[in-house]
């Protein structure tokens, strides 16, 4: 398994999200390469299909689908959470069905 984790320096909720990632893997006792990338440039977030900070896919699929089709953009990314709330990170449940 691998897992991108696509982030952008100005947007402040990568860290969170790099956390709830860790506690899921942990808590699931997932082992996979994590592959940090920060996103520099709007070239780079169009090559990327980077939809905004952060992004997470595992073996190329995006934890949240529904967000993935998203204009690339140097931004925050807005995550639509199971009970209709936004979210600046993806739900616990988001990540454990991904990393299923």
């Amino acid at each position: 398994m691998r897992i991108d984790f696509l982030f952008w320096r100005e947007c402040p909720s990568h860290p969170e999200a790099r956390a709830l990632l860790r506690d899921v893997m942990e808590e699931r006792g997932v082992e996979a390469d994590v592959v940090e990338r920060e996103v520099l440039t709007q070239a780079e977030a169009q090559e990327l299909a980077f939809p905004g900070s952060p992004t997470i896919r595992v073996d190329g699929r995006d934890v949240d689908p529904a967000g993935a089709g998203g204009r690339p953009a140097l931004t925050c990314r807005i995550y639509h959470l199971p009970d209709g709330r936004s979210s600046p990170v993806p739900s616990r449940e988001q990540l454990e069905e991904a990393l299923a």
